[in-house]
């Protein structure tokens, strides 16, 4: 059964078609990319997926659970983890105090406990504190718990969103144009991560623009056309394709008028 299972997925605004009859799955362990021209739909479907859009028809299953009748932060319970193409991070908190923003979906003490400090309550907020540093030191960060986010430079960021949502002890991790704005060696960095974060067991599923890396790190992708599916394969299948070629370049005939 795959983690992730989209079906016959549609999504309209208006009278405009973002996402048409969309299928396809997710396997546990792999490393799927989703990739595609600007205005693909490539961001309206992860949308769809973690519960920000609700599509027009169609099915998501994940895990075996139908989710599109859920809520986001009930997606997010299940084991649905997410970042961001612009970062969402809270500027002006701790890269900790971020992170453990994310394991709050995890968390036992309710809002009494909470407001009186009881010992349970004081002694989870540790725990959870403690996590947080140690995802922080698992994304390539240690030792920048207490600086401010908006004080990290762009790439450090970046890792910070994916630490805010490792924390949330997803099974499958959504992200969405992770090395935007990376320079080179950040990039090489960024493939290390994401398969140390498969070898974990949680499964990574990407939105990205970079070629280069898109063919290295992926075992198979889906690639995007105005909101339909044009082919899904492996990366040299999807690299000589000549319906994909002509969707990123353009056809001969019309370059040449």
């Amino acid at each position: 059964m795959p983690l992730l299972d989209v079906k016959n997925v549609t999504l309209t605004f208006g009278g405009l078609t973002a996402i048409r009859d969309l299928s396809f799955h997710v396997n546990e362990g792999e490393i799927l990319t989703v990739i595609g021209p600007n205005g693909a739909g490539k961001t309206s479907l992860f949308n769809c997926i973690s519960g920000f859009y609700h599509p027009t028809s169609g099915e998501i299953n994940f895990a075996g659970t139908p989710i599109l009748k859920l809520q986001p932060h009930k997606r997010t319970a299940l084991g649905l983890g997410r970042t961001f193409q612009n970062l969402r991070l809270f500027p002006n908190l701790s890269a900790e105090e971020n992170v453990m923003a994310g394991a709050h979906c995890r968390t036992e003490s309710g809002f009494f406990a909470s407001m009186v400090r009881l010992p349970s309550q004081v002694r989870e907020e540790k725990a959870v504190r403690e996590k947080a540093n140690q995802w922080l030191e698992f994304v390539g960060l240690p030792g920048i718990g207490r600086r401010q986010a908006k004080n990290l430079p762009y790439g450090a960021q970046r890792r910070l969103e994916i630490a805010r949502a490792m924390a949330s002890q997803p099974k499958l991790l959504l992200l969405d144009e992770p090395a935007a704005g990376l320079n080179p060696a950040e990039k090489e960095d960024l493939m290390g991560l994401i398969r140390k974060i498969r070898d974990t067991g949680v499964t990574p599923l990407l939105i990205e623009h970079d070629m280069g890396l898109v063919m290295r790190i992926s075992s198979r992708l889906v690639v995007l056309d105005h909101g339909e599916k044009l082919t899904e394969g492996l990366p040299d299948d999807v690299r000589n394709n000549p319906l994909v070629i002509e969707a990123y370049l353009g056809k001969e005939e019309e370059e040449g008028a």
